[in-house]
């Protein structure tokens, strides 16, 4: 036994040395390399041994490096992460528009899966799920001491199968369950409308690799709808928890005309990536306010800070999220990947998003509005009035008993009342610059 277990310790100790000193050559060639944390390495070849001698139950060796490795991306940032042969093929499906699951963008904090955003038209946006929810709880099962890509494969299962989700919520003095039947997960990611003749609404449910082009045919459309073409825009990216890179640099593109859309930096100089507009606005110049919350993360926030450094939209809604840090999928086998944290983005100006986030140009709480009842007996009009005067004119005088606008049916602000707001900008935006 102490010769099996000697042989693991110099077995573990030589691989892991060696794979440290290959990362340490070709990852940072252009610094001072450093020395071996000798005394560290002999210390997990120590803790492996141990664990293969005395155990409770016998690890296959595979499995124990997995899991280090694991622990050891865990242990950099959230977003880093080991990718086995599974994770990665549904990583791939994500960002084609399609999988399986519950329809939540999810994050880690303290222990437990933060929900960043549940993605439109899913099981967990239909059952009211919210970004800022912590999940503590998947059926009986506790999360906090699970890694996140557990709790995410917890998650998925059999379309048709049910999950229960014990959920922290601020503002709610105890825990809620919520019962969601897991789907497969068909992502629109763009949706949009005329919320009046030339007002369109675009609605940008993730970043995907046919985001922009789907949103290009839509404006299209609109444009073909709208009898005075597109006078305004908004678009919302309210949580839109990101998605493909290139996917938030083309979106920003269609609306900017030049210069810098986003930059990333690592560790050096030599790291940064500028990503720049082409001369072409698909829009003419026709103002656009981009809706926001703190559901908004990544891609969404570059859209965000790159339309707002340029000057091209004004930013409504509240804080973003502040995920502003580049993953990179760095394949290490034909079946393993490594997503590993490589830079941060910065917008135009400068500013980092990690952390921090794109704060708008107008805050707006999210508040709901209902229609409050009149009661007609109370409520006079001129027109009520015994002999009053006509309009001067030769129309008919409009029947007292007509359809008033507080009859009609739901307006933009009773479904909507961040968007029914980012209308009415648009719409003073348009009356001001037809001053000028």
């Amino acid at each position: 036994m102490k010769k099996r277990f000697g042989l693991a310790v110099s077995l573990v100790l030589c691989v892991t040395a060696a794979a440290v000193q290959l990362s340490a050559g070709s990852a940072m060639a252009e610094e001072p390399k450093q020395p071996l944390p000798m005394q560290e390495l002999r210390a997990f070849a120590e803790i492996f041994g141990r664990i293969k001698e005395n155990y409770v139950e016998s690890v296959d060796d595979r499995e124990l490096l997995e899991h280090a490795i694991r622990g050891m991306l865990a242990g950099l940032d959230p977003h880093s992460s080991y990718l086995n042969e599974e994770e990665f093929s549904e990583l791939q499906e994500g960002t084609s528009g399609e999988f399986g699951g519950l329809g939540i963008e999810v994050g880690q904090e303290d222990g437990f899966v933060k929900v960043i955003a549940p993605i439109d038209d899913t099981p967990a946006q239909r059952a009211g799920v919210k970004a800022g929810d912590l999940i503590i709880r998947l059926d009986e099962k506790p999360v906090k001491g699970m890694s996140l890509g557990e709790a995410v494969s917890l998650m998925r299962g059999k379309p048709g199968t049910e999950v229960v989700l014990t959920i922290a919520r601020e503002g709610l003095d105890k825990p809620i369950q919520i019962t969601l039947v897991r789907a497969i997960i068909k992502v629109a990611s763009v949706k949009g409308r005329l919320l009046e003749d030339g007002f369109a609404y675009i609605r940008l449910s993730h970043f995907q690799a046919r985001t922009t082009d789907d949103m290009l045919q839509k404006i299209s459309q609109l444009k073909a709808e709208s009898s005075n073409g597109i006078k305004g825009m908004v678009l919302d990216l309210r949580n839109n928890p990101g998605g493909i890179l290139n996917g938030a640099v083309s979106i920003s593109d269609a609306f900017l005309t030049e210069g810098i859309v986003v930059y990333t930096q690592g560790r050096s100089e030599e790291s940064r990536l500028d990503f720049n507009a082409a001369p072409d606005d698909v829009l003419d110049g026709a103002p656009i306010v981009v809706l926001v919350n703190g559901g908004s993360a990544s891609a969404s926030e570059i859209v965000a800070g790159a339309l707002q450094d340029h000057r091209r939209a004004i930013i409504m809604g509240s804080q973003t999220f502040g995920k502003g840090s580049v993953q990179t999928i760095i394949p290490v086998s034909d079946t393993a990947a490594v997503k590993l944290t490589t830079a941060r983005y910065f917008t135009p100006s400068g500013r980092s998003i990690q952390g921090e986030g794109i704060k708008p140009d107008i805050a707006l709480s999210d508040l709901e509005v209902t229609r409050k009842e009149v009661d007609k007996a109370t409520r006079v009009k001129e027109a009520d009035l015994a002999g009053h005067l006509g309009k001067g004119d030769d129309q008919s005088q409009e029947s007292s008993d007509s359809k008033s606008s507080d009859e009609a049916g739901p307006s933009v602000i009773e479904e909507d009342f961040q968007l029914n707001e980012a209308l009415n900008l648009l719409k003073g935006l348009n009356i001001y610059s037809s001053w000028e």
